[in-house]
């Protein structure tokens, strides 16, 4: 059974940072590219960023390039996304997603305000 869970979500100011994982399971982690989608209130679901399996090759949306950062630890079947210089419209819950099965995490929710 494919199971995401994400954590590492929480309440922090404009220019913080926050890192959110996501531990998989029930699958072969390694080979399987992974990203991660928000969605603020009212908006669609985006993508964020992804990761490619083995190459850990990467890509970013326009609103987070140099500020957020995907990568993937496949010993621990873990996927990470390291943010720095948080605004608050980067305020949404942000879920892990594997295309290969499609399916998705529970989110977790980033708030951005002082």
């Amino acid at each position: 059974q494919v199971q995401l869970v994400e954590s590492g979500g929480g309440l922090v100011q404009p220019g913080g940072s926050l890192r959110l994982s996501c531990a998989a399971s029930g699958f072969t982690f390694a080979s399987s590219p992974m990203s991660w989608y928000r969605q603020a209130p009212g908006k669609e679901r985006e993508l964020v960023a992804a990761i490619s399996s083995y190459r850990s090759s990467t890509n970013y949306a326009n609103s987070v390039k140099g500020r957020f950062t995907i990568s993937r630890d496949n010993a621990w079947n873990t996927v990470y996304l390291q943010m720095n210089s948080l605004k608050p419209e980067d305020t949404a819950v942000y879920y892990c997603y594997t295309a290969r099965f499609d399916s998705w995490g529970q989110g977790t929710q980033v708030t951005v305000s002082s």
